[in-house]
């Protein structure tokens, strides 16, 4: 589907590759009460945008006590992929997940990522959207309808009293089946 086609030029903007040009478009689209959604493509390449994300995007909402905010979406791809060199396979969400104001979002199947993308669309906060590289081959069921999962809140795949693992995106499924071997 191309995108221009379905929902015409005013709501599909292809910019020129200039990671901190259309990062610092799109925040001053969110100040002006748009919801932009940014693909940055390799995670790699926010960092090229770090100033614009965590000093004006995150800070906003502190610099005008609450009264501006900067619903933007930036969505990135995460993690190692087989062909990609040292500056194509990071996982730098950990250097976001600090930062005041801002939200740090990463799916771990195909069901998570679309009530999450919602949420964070929705959300009033600038959110980075990371999607595990290593999740992509997974084929799930996405609910045909419309729902969102809370951003913040931590997803129990499986219940249990005597251990807990933490994981996050593409590790999630590997912890599954390893919680499940455990229970047997």
């Amino acid at each position: 589907i191309d995108l221009i086609d379905e929902f015409g030029p005013n709501r599909i903007i292809e910019t020129p590759i200039s990671e901190c040009g259309f990062v610092g478009a799109a925040i001053g689209l969110a100040i002006q009460g748009f919801r932009p959604v940014v693909e940055l493509g390799l995670a790699d390449v926010i960092l090229v945008a770090m100033d614009q994300i965590v000093n004006t995007a995150a800070k906003m909402n502190y610099f005008y006590d609450g009264k501006a905010t900067v619903p933007a979406v930036f969505r990135v791809w995460s993690g190692f992929r087989p062909s990609g060199g040292p500056q194509q396979s990071q996982s730098n969400e950990a250097l976001f997940a600090h930062v005041p104001g801002l939200k740090v979002v990463m799916p771990s199947c195909a069901h998570d990522v679309k009530g999450l993308l919602k949420s964070s669309i929705r959300d009033e906060n600038p959110v980075i959207f990371f999607e595990p590289k290593g999740v992509y081959q997974n084929i799930g069921r996405v609910p045909d309808a419309d729902f969102l999962i809370p951003l913040g809140l931590a997803d129990v795949k499986i219940g249990g009293s005597d251990i807990t693992i933490i994981a996050i995106g593409a590790m999630v499924p590997i912890t599954i089946v390893a919680a499940e071997y455990l229970q047997k």
